[in-house]
């Protein structure tokens, strides 16, 4: 494994909760299925990358040949494991250079979860949640992060740097996304998919993030977070228009971790393929719109 490696751009006028621990479930668009027959032809590695807090270690997976726009998947809580990479995969099939990073190196190369067997009952396995979740949450952490991250994306061959990098979250990644989308100008898109806290009472709430932001936003809200916290929408739509930030707000039909085609563990399988798929449509929809 090698060790691989603002002036504020204004884009003008482009047109549950901090993570309830008994309700949170992984996050990820399926990669099975997906609404688009793109097939590419892709390269998968593994990549350490230099940030401010140590050594990231990361998949990069990216199409072949050629340059394509950036993007970085932010994990959930169950972090990087198999289906993110396949997901990865799928992405850069439809002409990525997609960076997924273990967001919780700072504590573990491996998280060792796996949501088919993570009993969220058990107080043993919901205690492992809570070092893995801090780290990455710290104060600063996330921005730091992003910033490397990005800078990283830069460096490589296989990305186009006149294109905006493209950023995507679940569940405990969906605040991720935002607070990467307001650390640097090079991201032109992000996309939460049924994200934790993304509004919450605190000064650092995500959503007070708007005015920084500078590129287009989607939300998939889960259904029972919306009915757990149905203001929380409409606090959200008031900030990004406020801010002239481009965004579309959508409540799915379904459940918190819909998009996770791990998160089968009985005796009420979250995963919901139908709007998995309608998810991964909006958010090829909101890269082609946002990273030209």
């Amino acid at each position: 494994m090698s060790d691989e490696k603002h002036s504020t751009e204004e884009q003008g006028e482009l047109s549950r909760r901090d993570f309830v621990a008994m309700g949170i479930a992984a996050g990820i668009v399926a990669a099975s299925g997906t609404a688009s027959a793109a097939d590419m032809p892709v390269t998968e590695k593994d990549v350490d990358i230099k940030t401010p807090d140590g050594t990231c270690n990361a998949a990069f997976i990216h199409p072949t040949t050629g340059a394509h726009p950036g993007v970085i998947i932010w994990a959930d809580a169950f972090g990087l494991r198999p289906v993110l990479r396949e997901m990865g995969r799928s992405l850069a099939k439809e002409g990525y250079s997609v960076l997924v990073p273990n967001p919780f190196y700072r504590v573990v190369r491996d998280a060792g979860l796996d949501p088919r067997t993570f009993d969220f009952g058990n107080t043993t396995d919901r205690a492992k949640l809570g070092p893995l979740m801090g780290s990455i949450n710290a104060a600063g952490a996330a921005e730091k992060d992003a910033l490397a991250f990005v800078a990283w994306l830069d460096q490589q061959k296989e990305v186009n740097k006149d294109k905006k990098i493209g950023t995507q979250g679940y569940c405990m990644g969906g605040p991720l996304v935002m607070r990467t989308a307001a650390a640097s100008p090079r991201i032109g898109a992000g996309g939460s998919f049924h994200g934790g806290g993304l509004v919450t009472d605190q000064p650092n709430s995500p959503h007070l993030l708007a005015p920084k932001i500078h590129a287009r936003m989607y939300f998939g809200v889960a259904k029972n977070d919306d009915e757990r916290q149905p203001d929380a929408k409409d606090k959200l739509k008031a900030a990004m228009a406020d801010a002239k930030v481009p965004a579309e707000i959508e409540v799915y039909p379904s459940q918190h971790g819909w998009c996770m085609s791990d998160f089968t563990a009985p005796p009420t399988p979250i995963y919901d393929k139908a709007q998995a798929e309608r998810a991964w449509g909006k958010l090829l929809a909101l890269y082609k719109a946002g990273l030209a």
